[in-house]
């Protein structure tokens, strides 16, 4: 699966885009702001980077000059609302590999994407993967339903939202922080235990009846979805 770092920090942007690009198979990480995004983009292994300009702490060009220094092969796509020649012509001095102005479709930044990391050699989901199978667990995205054993399992829409989220990174750990971000679209407070309790939910409706455990917890770091012991 192939990792994409967004620095936006335009919430409702940044989300929808996200968004989009989890559906359409791509493991996304999200910055929203500067500081954040050069941390990210200097110390994570990512294949894709789309960078905002206008940022709080350190700005998008700033960011830019710093992947090139660090790393000449992960491609850099440029997502702000300057549209002007010498904002574009700035950036590509400076090493981006494309520029795209807000408001932009999506469908036209997916399919840019698509180009890069194609030409990085890189094995490219072509579609939404709608279906999900882990063990006897089988999720239907594009219903937004869940069965188990071949029964159905009644969800909520937050619950569903988390079984999806786990289900989409197998076997891999996701820590709280992520899931409030991604879930419930909020920054992790400490001082509240509702991860905890839908985790809970969730636990009681796909494994109570079952003898195989899916849902995991790697304690002090997180939650996972596995059907191996």
């Amino acid at each position: 699966m192939q990792r994409i770092l967004i620095v936006e920090d335009e919430v409702k942007v940044a989300n929808a885009v996200r968004m989009g690009l989890e559906e359409n198979g791509f493991e996304v990480e999200v910055a929203y702001d500067g500081r954040m995004g050069k941390s990210l983009a200097t110390s994570g292994d990512y294949d894709l980077v789309i960078l905002d300009l206008n940022l709080p702490h350190h700005n998008g060009y700033e960011i830019c000059e710093l992947i090139r220094r660090r790393n000449n092969k992960v491609a850099v796509i440029m997502l702000t609302a300057f549209g002007g020649m010498d904002d574009k012509m700035q950036a590509f001095e400076l090493g981006a590999d494309d520029y795209l102005v807000k408001p932009f479709d999506f469908r036209e930044l997916l399919a840019r994407i698509r180009v890069f990391l194609k030409r990085a050699g890189a094995e490219v989901p072509t579609h939404r993967n709608d279906k999900i199978s882990i063990g006897d667990l089988e999720i239907d995205r594009e219903r937004k339903e869940a069965w188990r054993a071949g029964k159905k399992i009644p969800l909520t829409a937050k619950e569903y939202q988390l079984l999806e989220l786990l289900a989409l990174h197998k076997g891999k750990v996701i820590s709280k922080m992520t899931i409030a971000e991604k879930v419930w679209n909020i920054d992790f407070d400490t001082g509240t235990n509702v991860i905890e309790v839908y985790i809970n939910f969730l636990r009681k409706k796909i494994d109570k009846d079952f003898d195989v455990k899916l849902l995991h917890t790697k304690t002090g770091m997180g939650y996972f979805l596995s059907d191996e012991p």
